[in-house]
């Protein structure tokens, strides 16, 4: 009879554990409350974190994504409390980034230019916006836990949400579901994207205006990505990288003693008035620049980037980013170069190569980063499930056809007299770097109609400028002038 009992007892166990998926739930909340200091005053408030379903148009969820959702307590009315609408890039890339290293209420355990310490973990975060603004950081498809919801063991259809537009249609009708739920149709507004997260909250923001009938008092673009600047001829796009080179061997001391021994934004104009208005026009010329001309600007190149004047050369004065990385440190200490962020160092299996064997940042970056979110997650937001939170998840193919995002964040500024615009970059990133930031900003609006109401800032550090102390305090500072600066204060939007 006991062995019985014990055969139906390990039955019960094996069918009840084969039938277990690991699976998300689709629409969850879990709320703690939490309390923090922020410029030396004690904040409270409420952590709201869980999915929300992404519905089709008959309204059956086909994803849900996951979110985190701060609200500061006792703040009064929220027709005058600012929301904040946090997005990362990629495309494929959680909101872990600036959730715990930038604006959130809780930024990782790393020392004070970024590298990872151990023990690993999270801590206060004095410089946290949360004291000005309400924040919401969300997860696209795939990315941290969300995930596509399977019909009948079919998945959905990828170009439902894998592309710049399908990604920016569905993200901004859950944004109206989520405003919806938490009584926020009142509030000031603003959306922040890092990285390709800018191209996301370019598009978002006509998207928003059109489709969804909400109007945004600003939109923040952190290193964006612009893809109109990387599909651009070399004269342009290559031409714009130089001061960059400029910003990463200055650090690196690579830059001639003229240029070495001023600060880095006296040498930065320098460089880039050259890439304007002598490097661009020379590769524009092509086979049509003479040999002596061509000399004369690998020269000047070989001066403001610290590369030679014959590696300069070789590549036609179109010199490769990826070949900057490997080169810059070459013969000195054998180093490459981090591209996101050109102040890490890494070392490949062979001196020899044209670009690195890896990005030394971003390995960096994910020691620190994916202990920290999942640990915080769990023990400090109380969400526990057995899906694997995805630093990057699986979204190609990516579809970047028909791609008008920057035209439509300048159409949405055109159409909405509130909307302002803040860029921010750092000098060391060499993916979206500083430079080509500047020229989207300009490029936006050619006119300069709106130039009042945008603004850039720089930052001695690279792709995640918050990661450097002293710029997480400056930026955050930069953000809160910046809210503070676009609401209406009684104005209103006309012309």
């Amino acid at each position: 009879m006991k062995k019985k009992h014990l055969f139906f007892l390990i039955l019960v166990f094996v069918l009840h554990f084969t039938k277990a998926q690991r699976t998300i739930p689709i629409d969850t909340t879990i709320i703690t409350n939490h309390s923090t200091t922020i410029n030396g005053a004690k904040i409270n408030y409420s952590a709201t974190t869980g999915t929300q379903p992404v519905w089709d148009k008959g309204g059956k969820a086909i994803a849900t994504l996951y979110y985190t959702y701060y609200k500061r307590s006792n703040a009064g009315n929220l027709a005058n409390r600012p929301l904040l609408i946090s997005f990362n890039g990629g495309p494929g890339s959680a909101s872990v980034w600036m959730h715990i290293a930038y604006t959130g209420p809780k930024v990782l355990n790393i020392d004070d230019e970024g590298y990872p310490q151990q023990p690993y973990g999270v801590h206060e975060n004095s410089n946290s916006i949360l004291d000005v603004a309400d924040i919401v950081f969300v997860n696209p498809v795939n990315t941290g836990y969300s995930r596509t919801i399977p019909e009948d063991g079919e998945d959905v259809k990828k170009e439902t949400f894998f592309g710049i537009n399908a990604d920016i249609k569905y993200l901004a009708d859950w944004l109206n579901t989520f405003v919806s739920r938490h009584d926020r149709w009142l509030s000031p507004k603003y959306l922040i994207g890092e990285s390709y997260g800018g191209t996301r909250v370019s598009g978002l923001a006509l998207e928003l205006q059109e489709k969804q009938w909400m109007y945004l008092n600003g939109v923040i673009l952190v290193s964006p990505a612009d893809y109109n600047f990387f599909k651009s001829d070399p004269a342009i796009s290559s031409a714009l990288n130089l001061p960059y080179f400029t910003a990463a061997a200055w650090y690196h001391k690579a830059l001639p003693t003229s240029l070495q021994q001023k600060d880095l934004l006296d040498v930065l104009p320098e460089a880039e008035n050259y890439a304007l208005d002598h490097l661009m026009p020379a590769i524009a010329k092509g086979a049509s620049l003479s040999m002596d001309e061509k000399k004369k600007v690998a020269e000047k190149m070989s001066y403001y980037s610290g590369l030679s004047e014959e590696s300069i050369l070789e590549h036609n004065l179109d010199v490769p980013t990826g070949f900057f990385w490997k080169e810059l440190l070459r013969d000195e200490s054998a180093n490459t170069i981090g591209r996101l962020d050109s102040r890490y160092l890494g070392f490949d299996k062979t001196v020899a190569g044209t670009k690195p064997d890896y990005n030394a940042e971003l390995t960096s970056w994910l020691h620190s980063f994916t202990p920290a979110i999942n640990y915080y997650i769990r023990e400090h937001l109380k969400f526990k499930t057995d899906v694997k939170y995805n630093m990057f998840g699986s979204v190609h193919p990516w579809d970047t056809r028909n791609n008008n995002t920057r035209e439509n964040l300048r159409k949405a500024m055109a159409i909405n007299p509130y909307l302002n615009i803040l860029f921010q970059a750092g000098y060391y990133d060499g993916a979206t770097t500083y430079f080509n930031t500047k020229y989207t900003m300009w490029q936006m609006d050619p006119s300069g109609k709106m130039k009042g109401r945008m603004d850039f800032k720089g930052y001695r550090s690279g792709h995640m400028m918050y990661l450097r102390k002293e710029d997480l305090k400056a930026a955050n500072d930069d953000l809160r002038t910046f809210i503070k600066n676009s609401l209406p204060k009684g104005k209103s939007a006309k012309y």
